[in-house]
């Protein structure tokens, strides 16, 4: 299992859509997560500032996100979440949600 932690922006007239819609996320939405092997996952929110961490218990993180990234539905929904968003600039290149470094776990 690899832990992942990342950030985004997100557009300050959008914070309450966006917490409206994920109040009530699709249920193919969120079958598609737990078929690409994710768990745990978790969206936090702090002026303006979304943190996500999940627990990924697959073997190919890059097909699963792959996956991920082809389905049809996920890819409605991205197109919906996607224009509240604002990518934080330090970004790597490719990266739409920023990976964190851990540098602290304790279970």
């Amino acid at each position: 299992m690899t832990r992942y932690g990342m950030v985004l922006g997100l557009k300050p007239e959008e914070e309450e859509k966006y917490k409206e819609y994920h109040a009530a996320v699709w249920p193919a939405v969120l079958e598609m997560i737990r078929k690409c092997n994710i768990r745990n996952y978790s969206i936090y929110l702090k002026d303006h500032t979304l943190f996500s961490y999940f627990e990924y218990h697959g073997d190919d993180y890059a097909a699963d996100m792959a996956k991920m990234a082809a389905d049809k539905t996920t890819q409605e929904w991205w197109a919906i979440m996607i224009p509240m968003q604002s990518p934080v600039p330090t970004r790597k290149e490719g990266e739409w949600w920023a990976e964190m470094e851990e540098v602290f776990h304790l279970d």
